[in-house]
């Protein structure tokens, strides 16, 4: 996993990189380089949303969040298309599972999306407890922070404070968090807040960048396609759990962890089982990632070529 993570860091300097360098040769302010990055695409449209206002806030740059949002909107859809072509290219180079593997495979809520999933009255609203915690505690900790060289958005110290308590009530044996009550929550939550975000949009103001944005997903596309091909798929290995989880960065290196899980199930589906790939990526893809971003998003922001 830290391996793994470690790809993905690279990855997203790589991305503001090329967002930048292509800002830049369309003449655009560097900002619109690192929304169309790993702002909007590996961090996909929470992430893309909270720097976007703060974009806007403190830097003053125009429709920040629309750019966002729309950059993070396309990229799901470019990286539930390009996985597919690109495991099955992989796949050809690698030892597949043998036949009758996956009847034999544990049973796995991501491997096993088919699953019927049960939810009980007293779990939902334990999970929601939960939240509110993780909320309360997250917006204070971003409250202390903010002005300090630590600053980030408040949905990263909100995550930060659901690692705590998750493990902390596991490890002190208190009370053990029912993964499909979160699931569902998620879920629906997920959806409210894409729909608000989508139906809030001004379009009419992007329309100057239609080209600009085009060419800058276009250009994290292929780099994208590059990168799972020739680093993370050969650095992991390159068998059948590097062919899946390469399938799985292209997901979330362009849209978001549901997209790579999406991916990897479409590939095991049909070759067989990885609980290799469905233990790393959704833990890399759903959490350290973002931690990892706001790092990267911070050091980029604080270059004189950018800020100043």
């Amino acid at each position: 996993m830290l391996y793994f993570l470690g790809l993905v860091l690279g990855f997203l300097v790589l991305q503001n990189v090329m967002g930048l360098v292509l800002a830049t040769a369309l003449g655009q302010s560097p900002f619109f380089g690192l929304l169309a990055g790993s702002v909007s695409l590996s961090g996909g449209h929470g992430t893309g949303a909270a720097w976007g206002k703060l974009f806007t806030t403190q830097y003053g740059v125009a429709a920040a969040t629309e750019i966002a949002l729309a950059c993070a909107t396309f990229g799901l859809v470019l990286g539930g298309v390009i996985g597919g072509p690109l495991a099955r290219l992989l796949l050809r180079r690698v030892q597949l599972p043998p036949s009758g593997a996956s009847e034999a495979a544990p049973e796995s809520t991501f491997a096993q999306p088919s699953q019927v999933r049960l939810i009980t009255a007293p779990a939902l609203i334990e999970t929601l407890a939960l939240i509110s915690l993780c909320l309360l505690g997250g917006q204070a900790i971003a409250r202390l922070l903010v002005g300090s060289l630590l600053e980030l958005p408040s949905f990263v110290c909100v995550l930060f404070v659901g690692v705590l308590l998750r493990n902390g009530l596991a490890a002190l044996g208190w009370y053990q968090v029912f993964e499909r009550a979160v699931s569902v929550l998620g879920n629906v939550s997920l959806a409210l807040f894409l729909a608000m975000a989508l139906m809030m949009l001004r379009l009419w103001e992007l329309s100057a960048l239609a080209l600009p944005i085009v060419v800058l997903l276009f250009g994290q596309t292929l780099l994208m396609l590059a990168y799972a091909r020739f680093v993370t798929f050969p650095a992991l290995g390159g068998n059948y759990d590097a062919a899946v989880i390469a399938a799985g960065h292209c997901g979330f290196g362009l849209g978001a962890t549901p997209t790579a899980i999406a991916n990897m199930q479409a590939v095991t589906d049909r070759f067989g089982p990885s609980g290799l790939a469905f233990l790393v990526v959704p833990m890399v893809g759903a959490f350290f990632i973002d931690i990892a971003n706001a790092i990267v998003i911070k050091l980029f922001v604080a270059l004189p070529f950018v800020s100043g």
